[in-house]
C-alpha cells in the first residue's frame, strides 16, 4: 500500500520505471509487478505482508524485491514505513531512486538503519530510462560465516611427548651444518693469522 499519494506526473514516471525494469529483468528472472493498487505478489516481513513494486523469482525462490521511488517519495516516512521492513526481510532488497535523490536516500537509509543489497539511480533520456548502480552491499561476511576454518596447530603441551622429542631431535641436526661451516671459517682465519 502506498504511503503517500504521488502527483499524477510522478505516478506516471514511477509506473514507467517499473515497466522498464520488468522488460529489462524478465530475461533473467520471473518478474511480478505490483503497480498502483495491484497486489499480485507479496513478501513476508515478520507478521506483515508487503507488496513491493517488483518481485523477482527464480523458480519458487524469491531472488530479490525492488522498490521504485520518485523525488516525492524519498522521505523519512517512506524509509520507516516500507524500506525498513524490506531491509529486515531475508530477501535482497534493491532500491531505485531518481539520480538527484541518491544522497538523500543514502542518508535516510543510514538514519533508519535499512539494509540494502543494492541502490540504483535512474534518469530519463527521451523515451529511454538509464540505470546506474550507486551502492552494493558487501557479500564477503556472509561467505566467511559459512567457510570452513583452517586447521589449527595444537600447542606443544597438547602434542604427545614422542612427537615433541622427535621434533626437538630434528631441530639441532638442522643447525649442525651451519655450525660446522662457521667452525671451518674460524679455523681458516686462524691458519692465516699464524702464517
Amino acid at each position: 500500500m502506498p504511503i503517500l499519494v504521488r502527483p499524477v506526473r510522478e505516478q506516471l514516471e514511477h509506473d514507467r520505471v517499473i515497466r522498464h525494469l520488468q522488460a529489462k529483468l524478465k530475461r533473467k528472472f520471473e518478474v511480478t509487478t505490483n503497480i498502483g493498487d495491484e497486489q499480485n505478489a507479496g513478501v513476508r516481513s515478520g507478521n506483515l505482508t508487503l507488496f513491493p513494486d517488483l518481485v523477482l523469482s527464480s523458480g519458487r525462490k524469491i531472488a530479490s524485491v525492488i522498490e521504485v521511488e520518485t523525488n516525492e517519495s524519498v522521505n523519512h516516512l517512506e524509509a520507516l514505513a516500507q524500506w525498513a521492513h524490506f531491509g529486515r526481510s531475508r530477501i535482497p532488497f534493491h532500491l531505485y531512486v531518481p539520480a538527484g535523490s541518491v544522497e538523500m536516500a543514502r542518508r535516510l537509509a543510514e538514519e533508519s538503519q535499512v539494509a540494502f543489497a543494492e541502490i540504483w539511480s535512474y534518469h530519463a533520456i527521451g523515451d529511454q530510462i538509464r540505470f546506474a548502480m550507486v551502492h552494493r552491499a558487501p557479500a564477503a561476511p556472509a561467505k566467511a560465516a559459512h567457510a570452513p576454518e583452517a586447521p589449527r596447530r595444537k600447542p606443544a603441551a597438547a602434542r604427545p611427548a614422542a612427537k615433541r622429542a622427535r621434533g626437538a631431535a630434528a631441530r639441532p641436526a638442522a643447525r649442525r651444518p651451519a655450525a660446522r661451516a662457521s667452525n671451518s671459517k674460524k679455523t681458516a682465519s686462524r691458519a692465516q693469522k699464524r702464517k
